[in-house]
């Protein structure tokens, strides 16, 4: 059970077609652009992924794409849900149809307590025997932030071998990297605070900003591994602008925007999401440009 999430990992949208249906297609054109870019790790129906919305229908044929687009790139499959009998299932496909790992959320809405997001995630190892897990930590999705000594306790689940930390909290962010058990490894989960997590002990990002700029988005995680200080600095002060502005209105709303200006796909978003706001998107327009050489780059 050995799974090297070092790097860069790219939380990857999922492209809708204007009807709403997904749109494989352009999923795939995504999926290749972003393997293109260098990234290490391929992340589909995460958060940025709508995985919310999407139907269960509809996940096999996105994981296929995605495991047949990765250029031989581990795949980790977002398979959390607040029903632990649902995310055991999902998980258990996912190792079914190939995936290298699991990336699962804390149950959102049901507020465990500690004993209960233990007890979570050894149902979905169980369910899915020697799978990777990555727990995901995000509070302002779930409403519940994995604290490090709750953390501690899922660490001792052989499975769960990294956490994604969204908490935005660095002081917390810190704390998890001073206690990290070996064979563990810590995620950022923020593009914004990936330099600083990265500088505290983070091993790399699962990020946002690769779907539009993976070439771009390997470097700064590249320097800042490397111990390039001025090069890590000068590239998240570069891509900073776009890192906001991804962020102006709920995530994968801005991204959808970036993705259309890219000709990556559609700004289709699933309700209760609706598309980005004019002003977003001309703070999207402007920060792509900002990120890059003064234009807009085009994706064949």
């Amino acid at each position: 059970m050995t799974l090297d999430l070092s790097g860069l990992a790219v939380a990857l949208a999922t492209p809708f077609k204007p009807s709403g249906e997904v749109d494989l297609p352009a999923f795939r054109r995504l999926v290749r652009h972003v393997a293109a870019g260098g990234v290490d790790t391929l992340v589909p129906l995460g958060s940025t992924g709508e995985a919310a919305t999407i139907l269960d229908s509809e996940r096999d044929a996105i994981i296929t794409a995605c495991l047949e687009e990765s250029s031989g790139r581990p795949v980790v499959v977002g398979t959390g849900h607040n029903a632990t009998r649902q995310a055991a299932a999902l998980t258990r496909r996912a190792q079914e149809l190939g995936a290298a790992g699991a990336l699962v959320v804390t149950p959102y809405y049901n507020k465990p307590t500690p004993d209960g997001l233990v007890a979570h995630y050894a149902a979905i190892a169980e369910a899915a025997p020697g799978f990777p897990l990555i727990a995901y930590n995000v509070p302002g999705r779930t409403g519940l932030n994995v604290t490090p000594a709750v953390l501690a306790r899922l660490w001792e689940n052989p499975q769960v071998v990294a956490v994604k930390e969204s908490s935005g909290n660095l002081a917390q962010i810190a704390e998890i990297a001073r206690t990290l058990p070996s064979g563990k490894m810590l995620l950022s989960g923020d593009d914004n605070l990936a330099l600083a997590s990265m500088a505290v002990g983070a091993a790399g990002l699962v990020s946002v900003l690769g779907n539009a700029l993976p070439r771009e988005t390997t470097a700064l995680v590249a320097a800042a591994r490397n111990g390039n200080h001025e090069e890590a600095l000068r590239l998240h002060q570069q891509l900073l602008p776009l890192m906001d502005a991804l962020f102006l209105e709920s995530n994968p709303i801005p991204l959808k925007a970036a993705l259309k200006l890219l000709g990556l796909g559609e700004d289709a978003v699933r309700l209760p999401l609706v598309p980005a706001a004019a002003a977003t998107r001309t703070r999207v327009a402007e920060a792509l440009c900002l990120s890059t050489d003064g234009t807009i780059p085009g994706v064949l």
